[in-house]
């Protein structure tokens, strides 16, 4: 792909987006096919390929790495999950993120469009599409995936372990210009904050201020 000069806003990876509404972009991805629940290695190779930012994949693995401790904590507790595609859908979350930067669009339908294409696995393509925010009534028996997604997300500032307050009180401040913003980014806290109740209940931990051995914990 070509070289982008646009640079990457930090911290938009999780800003609301009200206007953002999905633009001309390719249908069928022209980067490498890969396993159904790509590796690392894949990742990497579709991080290549689709020109993601230094600072997505720095922030990228640290989602993942959130995520993927999640993850076997739950598996431990009892929970089915597969902890190979928790880490695939988190590695890839922002695929997409650098061109929007630089055509336009929704970085979650675009991403997700992308991922279904490439794995052809529909569990990875939603939680790349949900990654922001939960449609549906919060259930981590059967949605695992997509809510430690979310909840991982929000836990990674930029390439540092955060809080959620942290997180949403920089959220706040860098993007909330109008009433409408500050509404979503407070109900995008109590979503964040409701996950991490539940998760916190399935895996028998406080994780409110883990770092999950990601890091250390920034104030």
């Amino acid at each position: 792909m070509a070289q982008h000069t646009q640079t990457h806003t930090p911290g938009a990876d999780n800003a609301p987006q009200p206007s953002d509404t999905p633009q001309a972009a390719p249908v069928v991805p022209d980067g490498p096919r890969v396993s159904r629940i790509p590796s690392d290695e894949e990742c990497r190779l579709l991080w290549d390929a689709y020109d993601m930012l230094p600072n997505i994949r720095e922030h990228s693995r640290l989602v993942a790495c959130v995520a993927t401790a999640l993850a076997r904590l739950a598996e431990v507790a009892g929970l089915v999950v597969n902890v190979a595609e928790v880490r695939a859908a988190a590695l890839l979350h922002d695929l997409a993120k650098t061109y929007t930067i630089c055509h336009g669009g929704n970085h979650c339908q675009l991403g997700a469009a992308w991922v279904q294409e490439l794995t052809g696995n529909p569990a990875l393509a939603q939680g790349v599409l949900w990654h922001v925010s939960w449609p549906h009534p919060l259930d981590l028996r059967t949605d695992f995936l997509p809510l430690t997604l979310i909840y991982s997300d929000k836990r990674v500032k930029h390439n540092q372990i955060v809080t959620l307050e942290t997180r949403f009180d920089d959220l706040l401040e860098r993007y909330g210009t109008t009433d409408y913003i500050r509404t979503r980014i407070h109900e995008s806290f109590q979503q964040a904050a409701a996950i991490e109740r539940a998760l916190a209940e399935t895996v028998g931990l406080d994780i409110h201020e883990s770092t999950f051995g990601c890091g250390r914990l920034v104030d």
